[in-house]
């Protein structure tokens, strides 16, 4: 049971455990890593069973989205993280003359605490801390509730492989997140909601905590399919990515916006798509995950019941096995509520519009709360591109779903209500490190500049050259 009095203690020792600056070298770093990957590789079947309990996922499910790519992220960690951490030479200037050597230290921040979701509770958890460990911090993981046999397997990974001092993983719901988030930590990474971001924030902001936020969105991820795209392979890909996890990934496709001119030829092949994937009835289909508890699917249930007059794919659902078939919603207005907020479930709305008026769509889009992710599907890369570069989201794909979030060296993030911060690589050391910049002064030759006095004509000389130095 975590108390008050408990989770402060944990992160008491979790400081002086920084302090005692073991951390710090990157080779130990590094040395910490290999553990961490090696304990994912013992513990693959556990975790494939727990996923399996928690999220219904197929083995093969499990280890592309949460087990490989964690593998992957802490690889690529490994790889590159002397590099990252390696501090970088400035010349100083002429304005600093004689003390021309300055360098940029890569610090950690300290104790971290890292709030994990339960639609990915391995990637989020394990991906994050990769990051963590990567900067030289300690970290306390407070995992979700909602995936009970996830959080006990990730507990009994990191009892058996860190020390509490080092890492560790509380469990229970929002009262003891609560009671973490109210201690003072040197830096919160969370992932979920919009709406439990801003709390997040809020406590974070009373330690002046810096804080990084990967949230699904506002009002959704749109994907946009135009006249000139493909239309099977569009389908193809939307229906694969709207099927896994039960459409509980961030980073989904919330909404469809269809071309009318190919609208009913795209839900031809969406349909067509899903059912070649996952049968006639997906809900019946032990490969397809299920939400994660019963308010998630009569929540989800509720919504396709409220638009069952649009229902044209899916509709029903195994409440015991708490599996809802994709739902393709057709049609579906713009400016409904339905396509105002993110879903987290398999229902799909499909919003038709004029091609000729693809420019005004974006702009709608723009003038929403910024979403994580955005896909277009056309043939004209010109537009996708301009479109790409204009509108503000946090990642996407052109012809493409998801992949961009598996791109190595690339960052992952979000901006406005979709989040802040960046991570993947690099970008997540960096997003748990802080620069330092240090000169290093030179004892000869130095000039009186900067001191005073600075009148009289003997020192007209100094407003001369300092005006040559900042050319």
């Amino acid at each position: 049971m975590w108390t008050e009095e408990r989770i402060h203690a944990l992160t008491e020792r979790q400081r002086a455990y920084f302090q005692s600056g073991v951390t710090l070298d990157v080779a130990w770093r590094i040395e910490m890593l290999q553990k961490l990957k090696r304990a994912v590789i013992l513990h693959e079947e556990e975790l494939k069973r727990a996923l399996a309990a928690d999220l219904g996922r197929s083995a093969e499910e499990a280890f592309l989205c949460d087990i490989g790519s964690t593998i992957l992220e802490i690889n690529e960690t490994i790889r590159g993280v002397r590099r990252w951490a390696k501090p970088e030479t400035r010349y100083s200037g002429l304005l600093c003359f004689p003390s021309v050597l300055t360098k940029v230290y890569k610090m950690p921040y300290g104790v971290s605490l890292i709030v994990s979701p339960f639609n990915f509770p391995i990637l989020l958890s394990l991906g994050v801390l990769t990051a963590a460990i990567a900067g030289g911090n300690t970290a306390v993981i407070k995992a979700s509730s909602k995936s009970p046999a996830c959080t006990a397997i990730l507990q009994k990974l990191i009892e058996r492989t860190f020390p509490e001092e080092y890492v560790a993983v509380v469990d229970g719901g929002h009262d003891v997140a609560d009671l973490c988030l109210a201690e003072r930590f040197d830096k919160v990474f969370y992932t979920g909601s919009p709406h439990v971001g801003v709390h997040v924030m809020e406590s974070a902001a009373k330690h002046l905590t810096p804080v990084a936020l990967e949230l699904g969105g506002e009002n959704g991820n749109w994907c946009v399919v135009r006249r000139d795209a493909n239309l099977k392979d569009a389908a193809r890909k939307i229906a694969f990515f709207k099927a896994c996890n039960s459409g509980q990934i961030c980073i989904n496709i919330n909404q469809v916006a269809v071309a009318e001119e190919v609208a009913d030829d795209f839900l031809r092949e969406l349909k067509a798509a899903f059912v070649r994937q996952l049968g006639e009835n997906p809900a019946k289909n032990p490969e397809y995950a299920c939400l994660i508890n019963d308010a998630a699917y009569r929540k989800c249930e509720d919504a396709a019941m409220q638009n069952a007059n649009r229902i044209v794919f899916g509709g029903t659902g195994d409440p015991q096995a708490r599996r809802y078939a994709p739902t393709v919603l057709y049609p579906v207005g713009v400016d409904e509520e339905l396509v105002q907020r993110e879903l987290f479930c398999p229902i799909l709305p499909v919003v038709p519009f004029p091609d000729a008026e693809a420019d005004a769509l974006m702009d709608t889009i723009a003038r929403r709360e910024h979403g994580l992710a955005l896909y277009l599907f056309t043939k004209d890369l010109r537009w996708a591109e301009r479109v790409m570069q204009t509108q503000q989201y946090g990642g996407g794909c052109v012809n493409e779903v998801i992949l961009h979030l598996m791109v190595r060296g690339a960052p992952f993030n979000g901006t406005g209500h979709s989040g802040m911060g960046a991570y993947h690589g690099e970008w997540g050391f960096r997003e748990f490190t802080h620069p330092s910049t240090v000169l290093y002064g030179s004892t000869k030759l130095n000039l009186p500049l900067r001191e005073h006095p600075y009148g009289g004509v003997r020192n007209r000389y100094k407003m001369a050259l300092l005006r040559m130095f900042e050319r």
